[in-house]
């Protein structure tokens, strides 16, 4: 089979490379769809300490079952599915309330084990017993499906939040994940949404996206900005939906008393430590969450989603690329030129 196999920082090559053969309780699915997430980019910039070279990545997977091992009774050839990347131990705690993305010994599909970007990929036996595979609606494409994995982990991060209906929200950052966050605040009722990003081509592109405001933080303080609109009082929710030290701590000065604030991006490893006022959370009472990753549950609520047409999919995909051409999906995704840039393994 044909696959994108990462060698190392800057070093990704088109390579023909056995098709794995599924043995007892494992699956095999054709790729069809695998959507490169800024994860992705970030291994092929920079490396990353669960990916040992020479791998296959890529995570956001879309396809049909090709074949299933000897004892695999629930799945069947033929079927449209969407792989789950979390893969948790199954036994502790967090396991069983649901939450694999927490499990302490959680391994990931295209980190752990190979990845989507290839034609074929094998689902291991433990994700199996895990129900890692879940079922395509009927009306929704495999592009549309691919979403499902950043979607839901979307999903994860403002189930902590308490959004419902005339919620004052703040996303920073534009990206797809931004995008996303904005799309499911508007979906629960949000009003208004404001949408900070440092480009203005990024703003631009989000445009679609609805929100009420679009604030470019390199021409003016959002946090002004945000006040004004507010008549001082600030927002009820901030997701910080960028790899940003800065923004995080803008976070705080932008929220109202009993705010919520989700630090849904992390930092670079290399410098995670920001500076906040304490005393703000203590006294007005705001609450800070992180979110991470997902699970089965949030997977199917993404699914649900997009099938509905409360979220829109296709305005995400700006576009799609044959595998030869991942170098340049991956280039394209970290100048900011698209927001889900698909992978289609099978076209030439």
């Amino acid at each position: 089979m044909k696959a994108a196999v990462f060698y190392g920082p800057g070093d990704i090559r088109i390579e023909e490379v056995p098709s794995p053969e599924p043995g007892k309780g494992e699956v095999l699915v054709k790729v069809l769809s695998c959507a490169i997430c800024g994860t992705d980019v970030r291994i092929f910039q920079h490396g990353q300490k669960n990916v040992r070279p020479p791998h296959i990545i890529g995570h956001e997977v879309a396809g049909l079952i090709e074949k299933v091992g000897k004892g695999v009774k629930e799945y069947r050839e033929g079927e449209r599915v969407v792989l789950v990347t979390e893969v948790g131990c199954n036994s502790c705690r967090w396991c069983l309330e649901g939450r694999k993305n927490l499990c302490p010994h959680m391994k990931a599909i295209g980190y752990h084990y190979p990845g989507g970007f290839a034609q074929f990929i094998l689902l291991p036996q433990e994700a199996v017993q895990q129900s890692n595979l879940l079922p395509i609606p009927d009306n929704l494409s495999f592009d549309e499906a691919s979403l499902a994995e950043p979607l839901s982990c979307c999903i994860n991060g403002q189930e902590y939040l308490d959004i419902g209906l005339g919620t004052s929200v703040c996303v920073i950052g534009a990206g797809p994940i931004g995008c996303m966050h904005v799309e499911l605040a508007k979906v629960k009722g949000a009003s208004p949404i404001f949408l900070v990003d440092i480009s203005s081509s990024r703003l631009k592109q989000a445009r679609k996206f609805g929100a009420d405001f679009l604030i470019n933080a390199s021409e003016e303080d959002p946090v002004e900005r945000i006040r004004k609109e507010t008549e001082g009082e600030g927002v009820e929710i901030v997701i910080v939906a960028c790899p940003s030290g800065r923004a995080q701590e803008q976070a705080l000065q932008m929220t109202n008393r009993r705010g919520r604030i989700s630090f849904f991006g992390g930092l670079p490893h290399d410098n995670p430590f920001i500076t906040l006022d304490s005393n703000k959370i203590h006294y007005q009472e705001i609450s800070l969450y992180g979110a991470f990753s997902s699970s089965n549950h949030q997977y199917m609520e993404a699914l649900r989603l997009l099938s509905s047409g409360l979220i829109e999919g296709r305005k995400f995909i700006t576009a799609c690329l044959p595998l030869t051409r991942i170098r340049e999906g991956l280039e394209r995704v970290k100048e900011g030129k698209e927001l889900k840039c698909i992978i289609h393994p099978w076209e030439t």
